[in-house]
C-alpha cells in the first residue's frame, strides 16, 4: 500500500523514452490499488484470511519506486538524501496520525493485557521494523497465539520503508557503476534486479519450507516482489509494442489477471503458504493487469480499473489501509465477537473509508502542497508525539503491573493449593480477590516461561536445530543434565524445571519449534512444513547428547468436546530415545480455553466462572496415554491435570495466580508453582 501522496507518480513507471521504452499514463493502476485494498479489507473483515493484495503492493511500490530511480538516474546522479526526504514525507504524517489515534483508543478499549505489546509494537511500527517484531515473536510461537494488536498490519509497511532505504542504494550504485564501465543502464540494471530478485525468490522458497511463520514477516523473502516490479517498470514499454498484444489480447489478459488475483485468497491459504512460490499468483496476476493497461477495448478491465469509483478508491488507499485493521480489532475486542456479521462488519469499512477520506483530505492533501523540508518537518513532530504518547502509555502499563511476589509463598501459592491443599489469604471471601493477582493482567502476555533464565545458545553441526542451555548454578558440574523438547507446550514447563534445577545443581537443555511436538510425524497443519525433519534432526541429537531425561508432551489438544490425543508420533519418538537409552519425562498437555483467559478477566472480573471450563469437557478420567498398549520402558508420566484443575472445575486463577496468558498457555509464574510437582516425580519415580 505504497503511499497516496506519491500518486502522482503512480501514474508512471515505464522506463524513459531515451531507453527506447515510454513512459505514459496509467489510470488503471490506481484501479489495481484500489482492488487490492478492497480485497485486504473484505478479507480481513469477513472471512479472517488474507488475500494476497499486500503482495500487490509490494509490486506496485517497486514498479513505482525503481521505475522513478531509474529515470532519475538515466538523467544524472541520484540524490539520496532528497529522495529519503521526498518518500518519509509522504509516509510519516498518515502513519503518525493512525498510530497517535491508535495510542488513545487502546488506551481507553484494549484489555490491559494487551498494552504492553501493543506500545513495543507502536514504537516498531513508527520505525519500520514491526515485521521483525512480528518474525521475532512467530519464531517465539507464543505470540502467535496472542490476539492481534491494533498495529499488525503494520509489518507490511516496514518491509515498504526498509525498500525505500535499500531501493535507492541500489540504484545509484548500479547508476555509478555502468557510468563507469560505460554500460547500459537499463541492461545492467536489469541483471541487477535479476540476480537479486532470484536470491531472494530462491531464500523465500526455502524459508517458506522449513520455517513458514518466520518467512512470511522476513524482509528478505519478499524482496523479490520489489524487484519483479521494478522489472516490470523497466521493461513494460517494451512488452506493450509488442504485436502480438492486440486490443482483444490486452482486454483478456486484463481480465485473467483480476480474476486470478480475487481468487487467490480463496483457493489458497496465503498466510500459510506464503511468500515462497504461491506468491507468485497476485503478483503475476497484478503485472497481467499493468501489462494489459489501457486495452482500448469496450470489454477491457481497464475501463472498470480507470473508472471514478476505482480511482478515488486508490486516492485513498494507503490511509484506507491503515485504519481499518485497527478499527477491525477494537470492534471485535468491544463487542466480544470472534468475527463480525454483515452489519458490523459494513460499520467497520463506513467507518474506515470515513477516517481514510479525512486523512487524505486533512493530512495527506495538505502536506503534499508542502515543500518537502516542511512536510518532514511536521511529519516528524506528529512522529514525536507518538513516541511521547506511546512512551507515557508505557509508564502507565508498568506502573499497573507491578506486581512482585514470590511464588509458592503464602500469599501466592498457585498450584500448591490443589496438589497440596495449602490454604492462602481471601480463599474464604472467594479466592483472594483482596490479594493482587500474579502476574498482573498487564504482565500476562509477557510472562512466558522460555523468557526466564539465562539462556546460552551454542552451534551445533545441525543448522536447523537451535540447542540453548540454562547452565547448572552452582561452580561444580551438573548433576544432571535435563532436556526439554518440543514445540511452546513443552517449551512452557522450563519454568517448572528451574526451581528443581536450581536446587538440586542441574542444567536444562532447550530445543525447540513452534507448532512442532517431539513426534515422528506432523501433528498440526501449522506443522506441515520441515517438523518431521527438524524432530528427525532433535533425535539424532538427543542420542549424541545423552542427557539424563527427555522432558516434552505426552499429550496435546485438550480442548472442550474431549480432544486430547497421544498421536503414534509421540509414541515412536519415545521409543527413539529408548533405543539411544536416554529416558523420556512426558508431561501431559494443559487445557486450552476457547477464550483469552487474561481478557476474559478483564471483562468478567476475577474468579468468574465464565473464564473457566468444566472440567469433564476437557479431561476423561484416564489419560489417553494410559489406553496405549506400546509405551515403551524408557517412558514415566507426569500428570498435571491435578495441578491446573479442581475436581470438578478448571478455574481461570489459583491460589492468585494466574493460569493462562492467553488461549492456551500456562503463565510462567502458574508454571513455576508446579515444580514441586516435578520434584517429587524425579525424587519418587526416578530416584534423583
Amino acid at each position: 500500500m505504497t503511499s497516496t501522496g506519491g500518486a502522482h507518480d503512480a501514474r508512471t513507471g515505464a522506463a524513459p523514452s531515451g531507453s527506447g521504452s515510454k513512459a505514459r499514463f496509467r489510470p488503471e493502476l490506481q484501479g489495481l490499488r484500489a482492488l487490492a485494498v478492497l480485497l485486504v479489507v473484505v478479507y480481513h473483515i469477513w472471512f479472517d484470511r488474507v488475500s494476497g493484495g499486500v503482495d500487490v503492493f509490494f509490486l506496485i511500490t517497486g514498479f513505482l519506486i525503481i521505475g522513478g530511480l531509474y529515470r532519475a538516474g538515466s538523467k544524472g546522479p541520484i540524490d539520496l538524501i532528497a529522495t529519503w526526504r521526498r518518500q518519509l514525507s509522504r509516509l510519516l504524517p498518515a502513519i503518525t496520525v493512525v498510530l497517535g489515534a491508535g495510542i488513545v483508543a487502546g488506551a481507553f478499549l484494549l484489555p490491559e493485557s494487551r498494552w504492553l505489546p501493543t506500545v513495543r509494537e507502536t514504537v516498531a511500527s513508527l520505525l519500520f521494523v514491526q515485521n521483525w517484531e512480528l518474525a521475532n515473536n512467530a519464531v517465539d510461537y507464543a505470540a502467535m497465539n496472542n490476539a492481534a494488536s491494533t498495529v499488525q498490519h503494520f509489518w507490511s509497511l516496514s518491509i515498504q520503508g526498509q525498500f525505500y532505504l535499500l531501493a535507492p542504494l541500489l540504484v545509484a550504485g548500479v547508476v555509478v557503476a555502468a557510468r563507469r564501465d560505460g554500460a547500459d543502464l537499463h541492461a545492467r540494471l536489469t541483471g541487477t534486479l535479476l540476480v537479486v530478485g532470484g536470491a531472494s525468490l530462491a531464500y523465500s522458497v526455502f524459508l517458506t519450507l522449513v520455517n513458514q511463520p518466520l518467512a512470511y514477516f522476513h524482509s528478505l523473502t519478499r524482496l523479490w516482489e520489489f524487484a519483479l516490479g521494478g522489472l516490470l517498470a523497466l521493461w513494460i514499454s517494451r512488452i506493450e509494442d509488442r504485436p502480438e498484444l492486440t486490443s482483444p489480447a490486452r482486454a483478456a489478459l486484463g481480465w485473467f489477471g483480476v480474476l486470478a488475483l480475487v481468487s487467490c485468497g480463496i483457493l489458497l491459504q496465503v498466510d500459510r503458504a506464503f511468500p515462497g512460490w504461491a506468491a507468485l499468483w497476485p503478483t503475476l496476476a497484478a503485472a497481467m493487469v499493468l501489462v494489459a493497461g489501457r486495452s482500448g477495448h469496450p470489454l477491457g478491465v481497464d475501463r472498470l480499473l480507470s473508472g471514478t469509483v476505482l480511482r478515488k478508491i486508490g486516492d485513498i488507499s494507503f490511509p484506507l489501509y491503515l485504519w481499518h485493521w485497527p478499527i477491525l480489532v477494537l470492534t471485535l475486542v468491544y463487542t466480544g465477537a470472534d468475527r463480525l456479521g454483515a452489519a458490523a462488519g459494513t460499520a467497520v469499512i463506513a467507518a474506515s473509508f470515513v477516517l481514510a477520506w479525512l486523512t487524505h483530505r486533512f493530512v495527506e492533501q495538505p502536506i503534499a502542497g508542502l515543500d518537502v523540508r516542511r512536510a518532514l518537518r511536521n511529519g516528524g513532530a506528529l512522529a514525536l508525539v507518538v513516541l511521547l504518547g506511546a512512551g507515557t502509555w508505557y509508564g502507565v502499563a508498568v506502573a499497573r503491573s507491578s506486581v512482585e511476589v514470590e511464588v509458592g509463598s503464602q500469599s501466592h501459592p498457585g498450584a500448591t493449593v490443589l496438589t497440596a491443599g495449602v490454604e492462602y489469604p481471601g480463599l474464604a471471601d472467594g479466592g483472594g480477590s483482596s490479594i493482587a493477582l500474579a502476574p498482573s493482567l498487564v504482565q500476562a502476555g509477557d510472562d512466558w516461561s522460555y523468557r526466564r533464565g539465562t539462556w546460552l545458545c551454542d552451534p551445533i553441526e545441525r543448522p536447523e536445530v537451535h540447542l540453548c542451555t540454562i547452565p547448572a548454578p552452582g561452580p561444580d558440574p551438573a548433576e544432571r543434565r535435563i532436556a526439554v523438547v518440543g514445540d511452546s507446550h513443552a517449551q512452557q514447563y522450563v519454568a517448572s524445571l528451574m526451581p528443581v534445577a536450581e536446587e538440586r545443581n542441574w542444567e536444562i537443555i532447550g530445543m525447540f519449534r513452534g507448532a512442532c511436538p517431539f513426534s515422528t510425524a506432523a501433528e498440526s497443519e501449522w506443522a506441515e512444513n520441515g517438523c518431521a525433519e527438524w524432530n528427525a534432526e532433535v533425535a539424532e541429537e538427543l542420542a549424541e547428547q545423552q542427557p539424563d531425561a527427555v522432558v516434552t508432551l505426552a499429550t496435546r489438544e485438550v480442548r472442550p468436546g474431549l480432544t486430547e490425543s497421544t498421536p503414534q508420533g509421540f509414541v515412536d519418538a519415545w521409543t527413539k530415545m529408548d533405543e539411544a537409552g536416554v529416558a523420556v519425562v512426558a508431561v501431559r498437555d494443559n487445557p486450552r480455553p476457547p477464550f483469552f483467559v487474561p481478557e476474559c478477566i478483564d471483562r468478567e472480573g476475577r474468579n468468574s466462572e465464565l473464564c473457566g471450563m468444566p472440567r469433564d469437557d476437557v479431561y476423561t478420567p484416564l489419560p489417553p496415554y494410559a489406553l496405549l498398549p506400546d509405551v515403551p520402558p524408557n517412558v514415566s508420566f507426569v500428570d498435571t491435570a491435578p495441578a491446573i484443575c479442581e475436581q470438578d472445575f478448571c478455574p481461570s486463577e489459583v491460589g492468585n495466580v494466574l493460569v493462562y496468558m492467553d488461549d492456551n498457555h500456562l503463565t510462567a509464574t502458574y508454571a513455576e508453582s508446579m515444580a514441586p510437582l516435578f520434584a517429587d516425580h524425579f525424587t519418587h519415580r526416578l530416584g534423583w
